[in-house]
Protein backbone atom coordinates (compact mmCIF):
# COMPACT_ATOMS: atom_id res chain seq x y z
CA UNK A 1 0.00 0.00 0.00
CA UNK A 2 1.43 3.36 -1.01
CA UNK A 3 -0.90 5.61 1.04
CA UNK A 4 0.77 7.26 3.98
CA UNK A 5 0.56 10.05 6.51
CA UNK A 6 3.81 11.89 7.21
CA UNK A 7 4.62 14.07 10.19
CA UNK A 8 8.00 15.80 10.28
CA UNK A 9 9.80 17.82 12.90
CA UNK A 10 7.75 16.92 15.98
CA UNK A 11 9.68 18.50 18.86
CA UNK A 12 9.79 18.00 22.62
CA UNK A 13 12.31 18.46 25.40
CA UNK A 14 13.40 15.21 26.96
CA UNK A 15 16.04 13.74 29.23
CA UNK A 16 17.09 10.68 27.22
CA UNK A 17 20.72 9.62 27.29
CA UNK A 18 23.29 7.62 29.16
CA UNK A 19 25.29 10.55 30.54
CA UNK A 20 24.26 12.18 33.83
CA UNK A 21 24.33 15.66 32.24
CA UNK A 22 21.82 14.55 29.59
CA UNK A 23 19.46 13.37 32.30
CA UNK A 24 19.91 16.52 34.39
CA UNK A 25 19.83 19.22 31.71
CA UNK A 26 17.68 17.60 29.04
CA UNK A 27 17.69 18.62 25.40
CA UNK A 28 15.40 18.94 22.41
CA UNK A 29 14.51 15.78 20.53
CA UNK A 30 12.72 15.62 17.20
CA UNK A 31 10.71 12.90 15.52
CA UNK A 32 9.47 12.19 12.02
CA UNK A 33 6.67 9.67 11.63
CA UNK A 34 5.48 7.96 8.46
CA UNK A 35 2.37 5.82 8.82
CA UNK A 36 1.27 3.47 6.02
CA UNK A 37 -2.43 2.69 5.78
CA UNK A 38 -5.24 2.50 3.26
CA UNK A 39 -6.66 6.00 2.82
CA UNK A 40 -9.24 5.09 0.16
CA UNK A 41 -12.18 5.17 2.61
CA UNK A 42 -11.13 8.58 3.97
CA UNK A 43 -10.63 9.86 0.45
CA UNK A 44 -14.15 8.80 -0.53
CA UNK A 45 -15.95 9.80 2.68
CA UNK A 46 -14.00 12.91 3.71
CA UNK A 47 -14.53 11.75 7.33
CA UNK A 48 -11.89 11.78 10.08
CA UNK A 49 -13.24 8.47 11.39
CA UNK A 50 -11.90 6.77 8.23
CA UNK A 51 -8.28 7.73 8.83
CA UNK A 52 -5.82 8.36 11.66
CA UNK A 53 -6.00 11.67 13.47
CA UNK A 54 -2.51 13.00 12.82
CA UNK A 55 -2.78 15.47 15.72
CA UNK A 56 -3.19 12.49 18.08
CA UNK A 57 -0.30 10.68 16.39
CA UNK A 58 1.90 13.76 16.88
CA UNK A 59 0.92 13.93 20.56
CA UNK A 60 1.74 10.25 20.98
CA UNK A 61 5.24 10.83 19.56
CA UNK A 62 5.81 14.02 21.56
CA UNK A 63 4.78 12.23 24.74
CA UNK A 64 7.51 9.66 24.25
CA UNK A 65 10.08 12.33 23.34
CA UNK A 66 9.30 14.21 26.55
CA UNK A 67 9.63 11.19 28.80
CA UNK A 68 9.99 9.05 30.75
CA UNK A 69 13.74 9.21 30.29
CA UNK A 70 15.39 6.30 28.49
CA UNK A 71 19.06 5.60 27.86
CA UNK A 72 18.83 5.18 24.09
CA UNK A 73 16.99 6.96 21.31
CA UNK A 74 16.67 3.49 19.78
CA UNK A 75 14.32 2.71 22.66
CA UNK A 76 12.42 5.98 22.21
CA UNK A 77 11.87 5.33 18.48
CA UNK A 78 10.84 1.74 19.11
CA UNK A 79 8.33 2.67 21.78
CA UNK A 80 6.72 5.34 19.60
CA UNK A 81 6.40 2.84 16.74
CA UNK A 82 5.07 0.03 18.91
CA UNK A 83 2.61 2.29 20.73
CA UNK A 84 1.25 3.58 17.41
CA UNK A 85 0.90 0.06 15.97
CA UNK A 86 -1.01 -1.01 19.07
CA UNK A 87 -3.26 2.05 19.13
CA UNK A 88 -4.04 2.32 15.40
CA UNK A 89 -5.04 -1.10 14.15
CA UNK A 90 -5.55 0.19 10.59
CA UNK A 91 -1.79 0.77 10.23
CA UNK A 92 0.04 -1.57 7.89
CA UNK A 93 3.40 -0.19 8.97
CA UNK A 94 5.04 2.79 10.65
CA UNK A 95 8.49 4.32 10.48
CA UNK A 96 9.71 6.59 13.27
CA UNK A 97 12.91 8.63 13.09
CA UNK A 98 14.13 10.14 16.36
CA UNK A 99 16.68 12.93 16.02
CA UNK A 100 19.11 13.95 18.74
CA UNK A 101 20.80 17.05 17.26
CA UNK A 102 22.57 17.99 20.52
CA UNK A 103 24.04 14.54 21.17
CA UNK A 104 27.30 14.66 23.15
CA UNK A 105 29.68 14.00 20.25
CA UNK A 106 33.12 15.59 20.19
CA UNK A 107 33.38 16.10 16.42
CA UNK A 108 31.27 18.50 14.32
CA UNK A 109 28.01 16.93 13.13
CA UNK A 110 24.55 18.00 12.01
CA UNK A 111 22.33 15.33 13.50
CA UNK A 112 22.10 11.88 14.99
CA UNK A 113 19.02 9.89 14.06
CA UNK A 114 17.69 6.41 14.68
CA UNK A 115 14.96 4.88 12.53
CA UNK A 116 12.56 2.22 13.83
CA UNK A 117 10.16 0.53 11.44
CA UNK A 118 7.37 -1.76 12.54
CA UNK A 119 4.79 -3.58 10.47
CA UNK A 120 2.11 -6.10 11.13
CA UNK A 121 4.61 -8.76 10.04
CA UNK A 122 7.33 -7.63 12.48
CA UNK A 123 5.43 -6.40 15.53
CA UNK A 124 5.82 -8.97 18.33
CA UNK A 125 2.62 -10.79 19.18
CA UNK A 126 0.79 -9.66 16.05
CA UNK A 127 -0.47 -11.81 13.23
CA UNK A 128 -0.61 -10.68 9.63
Amino acid sequence: MADRIELTGIRARGRHGVLPAERELGQEFRADVTAWLDLSAASASDELADTINYAELAELAAGHLAGPALNLIEAVAGRIAEDAMERYLQLFAIEVTVHKPAAPIEVPFDDVAVVARRSRKTTPGRSQ
